[in-house]
């Protein structure tokens, strides 16, 4: 997402209005490691919408319509949906005439199926639409999933859910009011590496776990984007590479944390970081005692989370990426494949909304989540242990 893809990017911030524990996955019932799910599907799924045969039923693709084409559509969710087989790329909304057009002819999207902010409830007449995928800046999931949902469309909405726990429960009652499924964009819980961490936390394969440690960040470049504006991006790299974090210490755990502690880092690019946190430090204390040790920053370089236990212990580094994560333990090297992370996820959530079942990644784990940002940023601004109830 790019600031030139965002609805009225002359006034962005008129845009942004008002706006549970149910982990994907459990200590004792967690998706198994397949090899074979972690292949690619076939390409070209966006041309033809081919219909399968599944149990002796008719299954059509489902139908995606991506809201914003900034860079993460742009370069991997678009790519990604040629992959996929549950899924493909139906439908585009964007405030960029440039960009429909592009698309169109790359991708092969009919006319009628190109939306613009403006005409975006229209969405609700169109057939070949069944699941609305929200990739823009975080202040505006909460008014675009609504929307969706009363178009009747499944969502699909990219982390964090939003940017306030009560903007999250409304967003959890229009998907339900309006009977679509509601799914967050957590693409880690389709990949091998952080999957085998979720077993080796949660099953305590190595016994309970004792300590995590975990860092996501990156060095943010150029000032004029939407994540250092705290309306859009509601907060700093918390937000945006610390909900990694958050997600990483809570799979391990396979639990969420019942208390934080917090403080904000250094700032020694002021001119930048005048309104989001440069970085942000913070302790995740759980019911047994472990404690994970958190770091996010948008002016370092990082992205690991290990784990230890009481005998043994492992590490993903890279962990966050979309591409070359790397896993080791205390007996070895993870040895698994590089998957295309998101036309699993996609593929997922498809399925998940075809069969009429919880999905692996759902709306109350984003409000779980948001519940936690909210909690660390509470704690940094007091300097007081903050706890958590469930």
């Amino acid at each position: 997402m790019n600031n030139n893809d965002i609805p009225s990017s002359n006034n962005r911030r008129k845009f942004i209005r008002g706006f549970s524990l149910a982990l994907g996955t459990t200590a004792f019932g967690l998706p198994m490691l397949s090899l074979n799910a972690c292949q690619s599907g076939n390409s070209g799924n966006q041309e033809q919408p081919e219909e399968a045969n599944q149990g002796g039923a008719e299954k059509k693709k489902m139908g995606i319509a991506l809201v914003g084409l900034g860079g993460y559509s742009t370069n991997q969710l678009a790519p990604a949906l040629q992959e996929t087989e549950n899924c493909y790329l139906a439908g585009i909304v964007t405030g960029t005439p440039s960009k429909a057009e592009e698309w169109k002819a790359k991708y092969n999207i009919p006319d009628k199926n190109v939306y613009n902010y403006e005409n975006f409830d229209q969405i609700k007449d169109n057939p070949d639409i069944d699941i609305i995928y929200v990739v823009l800046p975080n202040g505006m999931h909460a008014e675009y999933t609504i929307r969706a949902a009363n178009a009747g469309k499944h969502v699909i909405c990219e982390k964090p859910m939003a940017t306030s726990v009560e903007d999250c429960q409304r967003m959890i009652d229009a998907c339900n009011k309006n009977n679509v499924g509601l799914s967050i964009g957590y693409r880690l819980h389709w990949e091998p590496h952080n999957l085998r961490v979720m077993e080796l936390g949660q099953q305590q394969v190595f016994g309970p776990v004792k300590k995590i440690e975990t860092a996501n960040s990156f060095v943010i470049g150029n000032p004029d984007v939407w994540r250092l504006d705290k309306q859009l991006a509601g907060g700093g790299p918390l937000m945006d590479m610390g909900i990694y974090c958050v997600q990483g210490a809570v799979y391990t755990m396979g639990e969420p944390p019942v208390a934080i502690t917090a403080k904000f880092g250094e700032v020694t690019r002021p001119e930048v970081f005048d309104e989001v946190e440069q970085t942000i430090i913070w302790q995740m204390h759980f019911a047994n005692g472990a404690v994970a040790e958190c770091r996010s920053s948008y002016n370092e370089s990082a992205g690991r989370l290990r784990g230890e236990a009481e005998k043994g212990w492992w590490e993903l580094q890279p962990a966050y990426g979309y591409s070359g994560i790397d896993g080791k333990t205390s007996e070895g090297d993870m040895d698994y494949p590089q998957v295309n992370q998101q036309a699993l996820q996609m593929d997922g959530q498809a399925q998940s909304f075809m069969q009429n079942e919880e999905t692996r990644v759902p709306g109350e784990m984003g409000m779980r989540d948001v519940k936690i940002l909210m909690a660390i940023y509470e704690a940094a601004r007091t300097g007081n242990k903050v706890p958590l109830s469930w």
